[in-house]
């Protein structure tokens, strides 16, 4: 089953600062069948405006995966960590006990971004911060995972039951993605519109995939996807 999630029926946020599209529900925001998806319970589209953007604030037992799409977003914790994460880059951040803190973008020019929460295996732990370059290819490059052999082979290590993975297809190109039994994932395309088996995205599109055993991921533009399988079984422990 593939449960389309048209960008124009997600939750929305308006600021003068930010222009947050929500593919899951977060309080009242968003339609009530936008539910969580295992441990998936945010996936937001964010732009920020130049010089603007989230100062320090508290986060605790929550895995956060950052992925900059365009622009620039400056980063800092509580723990000690400064960073620039350009687009091409990804970054994690296990809360764990509690830490603060901020994201900004500093440029001169509007920063786009995906933000994305997952529930943890572990509560409480120490916090602990990564981030790494994004290789994009044609086929599906694991870049964020609970499973102790995806980090083996280069992945960032989360603390959750969760793979995130990145592909650049090209127009007319089909990938075909085989998931795991009993596993679910959500998967969200950027620039370009794109066909999952049988069902129509347009640029931004979210779908809620549960039940299927292989995507047929054909590009109808040129597009980044990016998709996170969710075992219903635990990924190994790392």
């Amino acid at each position: 089953m593939i449960r389309h999630r048209p960008f124009n029926t997600l939750g929305r946020i308006d600021r003068a600062w930010l222009q947050a599209r929500l593919h899951f529900r977060f309080g009242s925001i968003g339609p009530p069948e936008h539910a969580p998806l295992g441990p998936l319970y945010i996936w937001n589209d964010d732009t920020f405006a130049p010089h603007s953007g989230f100062g320090m604030h508290a986060h605790e037992n929550v895995e956060i995966v950052t992925i900059v799409r365009s622009g620039v977003i400056a980063h800092e914790d509580s723990v000690g960590n400064q960073a620039r994460i350009a687009a091409g880059d990804i970054q994690v951040m296990s809360a764990g006990k509690g830490v603060l803190h901020a994201e900004r973008n500093e440029e001169d020019h509007a920063a786009q971004l995906f933000q994305i929460w997952l529930t943890p295996r572990s509560r409480n732990v120490e916090p602990r911060w990564a981030m790494r370059l994004i290789t994009m290819t044609e086929r599906f490059v694991v870049l964020a995972s609970g499973d102790v052999t995806d980090v083996e082979h280069g992945a960032l290590e989360i603390d959750a039951d969760a793979r995130v993975m990145g592909a650049m297809l090209h127009a007319g190109q089909t990938e075909v993605h085989p998931i795991a039994e009993e596993a679910m994932a959500y998967l969200v395309t950027t620039t370009g519109r794109i066909r999952v088996n049988d069902v129509d995205l347009a640029p931004r599109d979210g779908a809620a995939i549960i039940g299927e055993r292989a995507l047929g991921v054909t590009a109808i533009d040129e597009t980044s996807v990016w998709l996170i399988e969710l075992p219903r079984r635990p990924c190994a422990e790392t």
